[in-house]
């Protein structure tokens, strides 16, 4: 529920992320119900608006709320390591799902979504499972949330959510929480749906005007893959199939892409999730993510899972975007620190369709806000403007997740003071302490039962 009295937040700067990038001192965000009113003179808006209650941020830096373009909730932390990404899949990850029960799949979501509060993240993409549950952890935390149910439409890929889950959440929950539950149709990759499947997929997006959500080209190995079975690159493939003939169509990873199809999304106006950690732990490669900002694709970040991350702190990903993009083009210059920002902010919101609402402090924006202390060795020497100016620099290289002070949603302080405020920390954490070790037991059965051929899993 939005706060009902109009809130003035004084902070000692605002990172924008308009247009022009601008970064204002001595100024207040005036929040009014779920939208920013004002941007204005402090001490002007102090005296305007008498009514409002004050919240004090002195030592701190106010900026958009980040969106986590690409998340799956879980709790297979550290235990799913040093694999390529299919053997990875085959061997940790599908064997999870075949045993993964619904109240696991929402314990996971609410510590995941607690996680990403804590560090900055106002929107999260979350491809999971038995995603009801997981639109009453975003409910009840506070924070956005784009569903994406983890679906597998194919005989040999019957163990994920299934398209007629994926209908239900798209009935019984879009525009739910004040319009904070957005939920899309998701295809844990194209191979994962036959025919049928993809079509019904392609107009369940068309007929309830909402996103298609998917993996592709994560890794070199697809374009074979891709060649034989439609003998064209995967988004050229992707395009012949229908997947971008919806409102809005997302591909998670786009590391394989080459010049044309490049092009082509950004003709069609396909968002992209850049992940640069869960890319390089997985060995999957470094995505052209230089070319798709050149060409206008609307690139979003996102952590990926916590099995394929190992933590969710957004800026964290900022700073291995810009090293991994320099990095890749051997170009120093390279993912300038402003871009990697526009990615974790504008772009993300942009690539979900929500580019007019978030990630940007405007009026008129909803008021989703995230608080930065700034009076820690990360953030010193801090110069707001400048010949050295460097507000930008250190937000992505030197801050973490831990240094977020308050993160406002809707107009919501769901964090304040680095503490959660919408539930216990501690007995979330206990909640998926207590349910992990029977989901790990279910997974060694199933594969004990499958003979583990390759003996991989002896002694874990």
């Amino acid at each position: 529920m939005t706060h009902p009295a109009p809130l003035l937040l004084l902070p000692d700067h605002v990172v924008t992320m308009d247009d022009a990038l601008t970064v204002l001192s001595g100024v207040g965000v005036l929040v009014v119900g779920d939208t920013i009113a004002e941007v204005a003179d402090a001490d002007d808006l102090r005296a305007r608006h008498p009514d409002a209650e004050i919240v004090e941020l002195p030592d701190r830096l106010l900026m958009p709320g980040l969106v986590n373009a690409h998340h799956h909730s879980g709790m297979l932390r550290g235990t799913a390591e040093h694999l390529p990404v299919w053997e990875w899949l085959r061997l940790h990850i599908d064997p999870m799902h075949r045993v993964l029960k619904h109240e696991e799949a929402e314990a996971a979501a609410w510590l995941c979504y607690a996680e990403g509060l804590l560090s900055g993240t106002t929107t999260v993409v979350d491809m999971w499972r038995y995603m009801d549950g997981a639109a009453r952890a975003a409910e009840a935390l506070g924070n956005r949330v784009v569903t994406v149910n983890y679906v597998g439409e194919h005989p040999d890929f019957d163990y994920f959510d299934t398209l007629d889950d994926n209908e239900r959440m798209l009935r019984e929950w879009t525009g739910a929480a004040n319009g904070r539950i957005m939920p899309w149709v998701g295809l844990e990759h194209p191979f994962y749906a036959d025919e049928a499947g993809m079509q019904r997929a392609i107009a369940m997006a068309r007929d309830f005007d909402t996103g298609l959500y998917t993996h592709c080209s994560e890794s070199e190995i697809e374009l074979a893959d891709f060649r034989d079975r439609y003998d064209m690159r995967p988004m050229f493939a992707l395009e012949k199939l229908g997947f971008f003939d919806v409102p809005r169509a997302m591909i998670a990873h786009a590391v394989w892409l080459d010049g044309s199809e490049v092009d082509l999304i950004a003709e069609r106006g396909v968002g992209v999730s850049h992940n640069p950690v869960s890319n390089m732990k997985l060995a999957s490669g470094m995505a052209p993510i230089a070319e798709m900002l050149a060409a206008g694709v609307n690139v979003g970040l996102g952590t990926d899972g916590e099995k394929e991350n190992n933590n969710l702190d957004m800026f964290e990903e900022m700073k291995v975007a810009s090293l991994l993009g320099k990095l890749r083009t051997m170009d120093a210059a390279a993912m300038d620190s402003w871009d990697v920002l526009r990615m974790a902010t504008r772009g993300g919101a942009a690539a979900i369709g929500r580019g007019a609402e978030l990630g940007a402090i405007e009026v008129g924006r909803k008021a989703d806000l995230v608080a930065v202390r700034t009076h820690t060795p990360r953030m010193t020497p801090l110069f707001a403007d400048g010949g050295y100016a460097n507000l930008h620099h250190n937000l992505v290289h030197a801050v973490r997740g831990s240094d977020v002070d308050l993160t406002m949603v809707d107009g919501n302080i769901v964090v304040r003071d680095g503490e959660l405020q919408t539930a216990d920390m501690g007995e979330l954490i206990d909640r998926v302490r207590a349910l992990a070790p029977d989901l790990f037991a279910r997974r060694s059965a199933y594969l004990a039962e499958q003979g583990d051929p390759d003996g991989l899993f002896a002694g874990r």
